[in-house]
């Protein structure tokens, strides 16, 4: 890009600088934007760009195919059920190791190469974990899925205190129970919990999925606005899940109830967060 194509879309883009300066935005960055480095280097350029403005972005990264690589060295198969990684004691371990010794490490890295201030931290300092029930695997059958969770309490103080010292947080999905127990939570879920605690005016999903669809199976049925009703009857029309059996409308549905103001997705390969 060109400097005179990033002026023309800074300009364009100054009514929005102007009505978001001092607001908050939840990222999730996983998937195909944490793969590629060309995306890697843009997508976190963005990050730091909006910090430069006056927003303060909130990172929550995922970290999958790096902890299924990992695994796989291990000798553990990748298996999911509902969506949700089937994490055992071995495995969480290796959850943990990845997203909070390397994958976050290295996202605070990059975007201090680009000039940004941030501060990585393990989510067991913001996520009161709780095991989830067992889940219906692809027979209809409830089955445990280890230690997999869901956060029941947020620490959110600790990520106000840093974006107040105008840093951006840059936090893995991992979350502590009372006893210490660790526990893997969908990086989705995370953020979106996390992003309904602030009250963020929005939450950006920046991952391999496009967004939320009539049929999973046909692109062509993306939907480019939904409210919650909408989610509501899509749901209720066992409709909008993914292949891997995720509603992608549940996420959204929870965030926007806990008062975020607008939901985006920047699927597929995203080279601009967006305003």
């Amino acid at each position: 890009m060109t400097l005179e194509q990033r002026s023309e879309i800074l300009i364009e883009a100054l009514p929005y600088i102007q009505k978001f300066r001092g607001h908050t935005f939840v990222i999730k960055y996983g998937g195909a934007a944490m793969e590629d480095k060309a995306v890697v280097e843009r997508f976190l350029q963005d990050i730091v760009m909006l910090e430069a403005i006056g927003i303060n972005p909130v990172v929550v990264h995922g970290g999958g195919k790096a902890i299924t690589s990992r695994m796989k060295d291990a000798g553990i198969a990748a298996r999911f059920v509902n969506g949700l990684r089937v994490t055992c004691s071995e495995s969480v371990k290796i959850v943990e190791a990845v997203l909070d010794r390397e994958v976050n490490a290295e996202i605070v890295s990059t975007i201090k190469e680009y000039g940004g201030h941030a501060v990585g931290f393990s989510g067991k300092n913001v996520f009161v974990a709780q095991k989830l029930p067992s889940q219906p695997n692809e027979n209809g059958d409830l089955e445990d899925v280890g230690f997999v969770g869901k956060a029941v309490a947020i620490h959110e103080e600790i990520v106000r205190c840093i974006v107040r010292c105008e840093e951006i947080p840059v936090i893995s999905p991992i979350g502590a129970a009372p006893d210490g127990q660790v526990y893997n939570i969908n990086a989705d879920i995370a953020a979106a919990a996390l992003a309904a605690k602030l009250k963020a005016t929005k939450l950006i999903f920046a991952s391999d999925v496009v967004g939320i669809m009539q049929d999973h199976t046909r692109p062509e049925t993306l939907i480019s606005s939904i409210n919650v009703s909408q989610i509501d009857g899509l749901i209720a029309d066992n409709r909008g899940n993914s292949r891997d059996g995720r509603y992608f409308g549940l996420v959204e549905r929870d965030a926007i109830l806990g008062h975020v103001e607008g939901v985006l997705w920047r699927g597929g390969r995203p080279t601009w967060i967006g305003l």
